[in-house]
């Protein structure tokens, strides 16, 4: 059975992008957010197996949701996606419990090895 993914981003156009690398990948996206509020009441109602976490949302970032997320499904396995530049909140993301890191534009491949990566 496919993993079932949750992609948050603001930007619809990464959404997209990231949905067409994963889909073709063959997983299954369940969902997308396009802040961190979203994407909070989102994992609670569908329960993915995996999320790509943007960091840099209106509303509540990332790196707030990641906190949240983890605190009630401390199991929860997110990839955080950051532009370049952003070394700082991404350690902290990773800190707060991401698995690995995208760095935008996304690369297919790299998109998979992290995928991969957080469902071990």
């Amino acid at each position: 059975m496919a993993q079932k993914v949750l992609i948050v981003d603001d930007t619809a156009f990464m959404r997209m992008t990231l949905k067409n690398v994963i889909e073709k990948s063959g997983y299954e996206v369940i969902g997308e957010a396009g802040d961190g509020e979203d994407a909070v009441s989102q994992y609670k109602e569908l329960q993915p197996d995996l999320v790509t976490m943007d960091i840099t949302m209106p509303k509540m970032d990332g790196i707030t949701a990641i906190k949240e997320i983890k605190q009630s499904h401390p199991d929860a396995k997110i990839i955080v996606c950051s532009a370049m530049g952003q070394k700082p909140m991404v350690i902290e993301a990773l800190n707060a419990g991401a698995k690995d890191f995208l760095v935008k534009p996304f690369d297919a491949e790299r998109v998979i090895e992290a995928l991969k990566k957080a469902e071990a």
